[in-house]
């Protein structure tokens, strides 16, 4: 079977944790024999074509080049880029059995190269912009929102990450149950292995008795890391011997790091920025708790990190992290929000650490066994097979066959072309 992917993020490129999880899904097919091209955005210094682990990706850059007005408006230049590779992939390489688009970002290519080629297309969307900003407040995150639905609409199936974001896509876009298929996101254990040495930083001094609280993610403000900095003075006041460090980029940084010299927290708190893949394992090593205090989590892939490197995590009861983590059996969970439930579950695991690592064993254990790449990956294929195979997907491309002849016998013939017939 041979599949066209759509990401507007693919490696080396990473904004969040969709860049990974195309990655991960991408190479798991393949390794079952799958063929799968990825169309996705180019950047400086990338190859336009490149082979990853039997991957075909192919980057493209928007259209004009140049800036932006806004990011709508590169995402809609990057979408005809898009739409123009995948004609061509098409036209060269031959027909392709489904399309499997990511995100709203890429919703507009993936349905033009539905209906030019008759293909059924298949979506993931990994988040809404009503569940990020709880609710929609402007133009934009009305666009955007418009935007999922259709893509869900023009889907064959929608897979989602987590029950919470099909309770989610039901809810805000009517999506039929029963097209909705919930598939997880997984982990590479290999992909997180550490040397077991203190990581190298600048500006941040590792002492043998410090207790590490590490994050790692975007900094917006849906992922709570504001929650973390009003729950340390709680925490230090008990363990004075407290690192904290942030690990990301994002729009609310600035914000962050106000907030914590407005609480005094200067030589507490350090904002690493971005880190290179190594660095993370190193830190996730090194930390007596991992920290995901989200608002607003479709999933939690970072949950998953943590727990693959055995390490203590405490996460907000919100979303697809409530569904991966079981409390006091394999981490902890504090009330959303809450920076008194967030600075009490931390404490226990520093005040224990012997229990700390039990839970972080049985985390482990569950990562291992129930998040495994191959298997979401067979989960997915299963979905790919029974949309191809399906018997409206037969009538379909018989349609499809017969009209494409009918168009052919009437232009060697000399007549006028009738309009052709919109497909749904």
């Amino acid at each position: 079977m041979r599949i066209m992917m759509l990401s507007w993020e693919f490696p080396p490129q990473k904004v969040g944790g969709l860049s990974q999880h195309v990655f991960e899904l991408s190479r798991s097919l393949v390794a079952a024999g799958y063929q799968v091209d990825v169309l996705t955005s180019g950047g400086e210094n990338l190859p336009e074509k490149e082979t990853m682990e039997g991957i075909d990706a192919w980057r493209v850059a928007p259209y004009h080049g140049g800036k932006e007005r806004d990011f709508i408006d590169w995402v809609q230049r990057l979408n005809f880029a898009l739409l123009e590779r995948g004609v061509i992939l098409f036209n060269h390489k031959g027909k392709y059995d489904l399309i499997h688009a990511h995100d709203w970002l890429v919703t507009y290519a993936a349905r033009g190269l539905k209906n030019i080629f008759n293909i059924p297309m298949l979506a993931t969307i990994h988040a809404t912009e009503f569940g990020r900003n709880s609710g929609l407040h402007n133009g934009d995150q009305r666009y955007i929102s418009d935007l999922e639905w259709w893509l869900s609409y023009e889907a064959w199936k929608v897979i989602c990450c987590s029950k919470h974001m099909k309770e989610e896509l039901q809810y805000v876009f009517q999506v039929p149950g029963d097209k909705v298929v919930v598939i997880p996101n997984g982990i590479r254990p290999e992909a997180y292995e550490a040397a077991g040495i203190r990581p190298v930083m600048e500006g941040i001094s590792f002492l043998p008795d410090e207790k590490i609280i590490f994050y790692i993610g975007r900094l917006v403000p849906e992922k709570g890391v504001q929650v973390v900095l009003d729950a340390a003075p709680d925490i230090l006041q008990r363990f004075p011997q407290t690192k904290f460090i942030i690990a990301g980029t994002g729009p609310y940084e600035e914000y962050l790091k106000n907030r914590a010299r407005e609480l005094g927290l200067e030589g507490k708190v350090f904002f690493c920025g971005y880190i290179n893949d190594q660095t993370r394992n190193e830190l996730y090593n090194s930390a007596t708790v991992a920290v995901f205090p989200s608002l607003y989590e479709p999933f939690g892939i970072v949950a998953l990190e943590a727990m693959i490197s055995r390490t203590p995590v405490v996460v907000s009861a919100v979303g697809g992290l409530e569904e991966i983590i079981e409390h006091q059996v394999d981490g902890l969970k504090a009330y959303p929000g809450d920076s008194r439930s967030l600075a009490e579950q931390i404490c226990r695991l520093l005040e224990n650490e012997e229990w700390a690592a039990s839970l972080a064993e049985k985390a482990y254990q569950k990562a291992s066994n129930t998040f495994s790449w191959n298997k979401i990956a067979r989960k997915t294929a299963e979905v790919y097979q029974e949309i191809v195979f399906s018997p409206e997907n037969k009538r379909w491309q018989q349609e499809a066959a017969k009209e494409k002849m009918r168009e052919k016998i009437t232009v060697e013939k000399g007549e006028e072309t009738p309009q052709i017939p919109y497909l749904v």
